[in-house]
């Protein structure tokens, strides 16, 4: 239906026929007051009161933390800008956020004079998880800080909880530990929560990254080494343990450790005393050692290339993290975290995340976990020029990951699943239908005709302007 600058007194009379339209709509006169709601409009409100002449759309329509900025979707169409599918949410009256687009128009009377707008919203809500993982998003932005804790982890989902529980008693103890889990599942941060935490937190937390560092590199180190030990020992040096003293050591991916060093490394542990590498002299050290790796210890023990006493010694406390796709619950945190981190680095004002985007992140299996999260994040406000990040600023791979595992919703998905294919090789070709059409192994008219089907044309129009 065309909603084309009716006035006010006509649209009144054609109640009848905008409460039997699905998408709400409302209209509001130029002191943004509320002058109309279909009955669509309520039902996705929830609103039940009786308007009077004096109810604003701010206090029926609650936007999400944008509406009283100047990026206010009313305050933009009050100064002349139509606004066209814009991606928001709306607070209904028992508090739940619902993701919508908006689109506003303009009412004007016979003498064509402004009199107020029309906007009409749609539910874009597809299923009750993503519509309540959106709810999360929008609602933890003013929480974000109490999930921040003082050793900066995120998380509350349960298996996080149950972790986070854990960790005042594990940080009290000087008990090795050792931390397990993927690459980017935040293994050094848990490190150091434990040293923040315990009773070490005065002094040093060193770390050794034992993948990067050849056998004779590791060894000085670890242990140090004293002048003339080997060629290029021009001075003495002081290993990561010894300056650890009294504080913590955390061996990154310990896995790697070559087994001629692993002795050495058990004896310290098993001692309390090194010897730096060329010495004989026995030097007294007071360390936690925290070790982590990504790999199976298990297997690799089994597999010779671990030694099961060293595994015994650095496991008197494990904790293992899981990837993300198994804590999704912790996804909307991450992105708040994220949106607020970037803001500041980038100089943006990036406010929220679009519904669509928001999906196809949750689709998502992360095999880089919360790292790659980062990276993902980070190219979105880069290429995003806008105040919300839509699906099209995020990464390529993760725009056809969802394309290519989206699972069937019935036809409409299919026509979803199609579209995207459609306009994204378009895009990719420069609107070149020749080629577009061989890429997607149809003949150029059939291309033609879904592109009218599917309304594509106009985006391209509109992308043109």
């Amino acid at each position: 239906m065309n909603y084309a600058s009716p006035s006010l007194s006509r649209l009144r009379d054609a109640e009848i026929i905008l409460d039997c339209i699905a998408d709400g709509v409302m209209t509001i006169d130029l002191q943004k007051r509320v002058t109309f709601l279909n009955r669509a409009m309520k039902n996705l409100l929830g609103f039940r009161g009786e308007l009077s002449e004096q109810v604003l759309a701010c206090d029926v329509l609650v936007q999400s933390e944008i509406c009283s900025s100047q990026d206010c979707v009313l305050e933009r169409a009050l100064r002349g800008e139509r606004v066209d599918n814009f991606e928001t949410f709306v607070k209904r009256h028992d508090g739940r956020l619902i993701p919508v687009s908006v689109n506003t128009d303009f009412l004007r009377d016979e003498g064509g004079q402004l009199m107020g707008l029309i906007e009409v919203i749609r539910d874009m809500s597809s299923t009750r998880e993503l519509s309540q993982v959106i709810v999360e998003v929008n609602e933890l932005k003013n929480r974000l800080e109490d999930q921040v804790n003082a050793h900066n982890m995120i998380g509350e989902s349960r298996i996080m909880r149950e972790i986070f529980a854990k960790l005042p008693a594990m940080a009290a103890s000087s008990a090795a530990t050792l931390i397990t889990g993927e690459s980017g599942t935040g293994k050094e941060l848990l490190a150091y929560a434990l040293h923040a935490l315990g009773l070490r937190k005065h002094f040093p937390f060193v770390v050794v990254n034992c993948s990067s560092l050849s056998e004779g590199v590791l060894e000085s180190e670890i242990f140090g080494h004293v002048k003339g030990a080997f060629t290029g020992a021009y001075y003495d040096k002081v290993g990561r343990f010894e300056r650890a003293h009294r504080g913590t050591v955390f061996l990154d991916e310990v896995a790697d450790i070559p087994l001629s060093t692993q002795v050495k490394l058990l004896r310290i542990l098993e001692s309390g005393h090194l010897e730096r590498v060329g010495s004989n002299d026995t030097i007294h050290i007071d360390v936690r050692l925290v070790a982590a790796t990504h790999q199976d210890l298990s297997a690799a023990v089994k597999a010779g290339t671990f030694r099961e006493d060293l595994f015994y010694r650095i496991r008197v406390l494990a904790i293992d993290l899981p990837p993300l796709r198994s804590r999704m619950d912790d996804l909307p945190l991450f992105i708040n975290y994220y949106l607020e981190k970037f803001n500041g680095k980038m100089k943006k004002h990036v406010r929220q995340i679009s519904p669509k985007a928001l999906e196809a992140l949750m689709q998502y299996h992360f095999p880089g976990n919360i790292r790659e999260l980062r990276n993902i994040m980070e190219h979105a406000f880069v290429c995003c020029d806008d105040t919300i990040i839509r699906f099209e600023d995020l990464p390529r791979e993760i725009q056809h990951y969802r394309i290519l595992h989206t699972k069937g919703r019935g036809s409409e998905s299919l026509k979803n699943i199609e579209r995207e294919a459609i306009y994204h090789v378009l895009s990719q070709t420069g609107w070149k239908y020749a080629e577009a059409s061989k890429k997607l192994g149809i003949g150029r008219s059939t291309l033609w005709r879904k592109m009218k089907s599917y309304s594509i044309e106009n985006i391209k129009k509109n992308v043109s302007n």
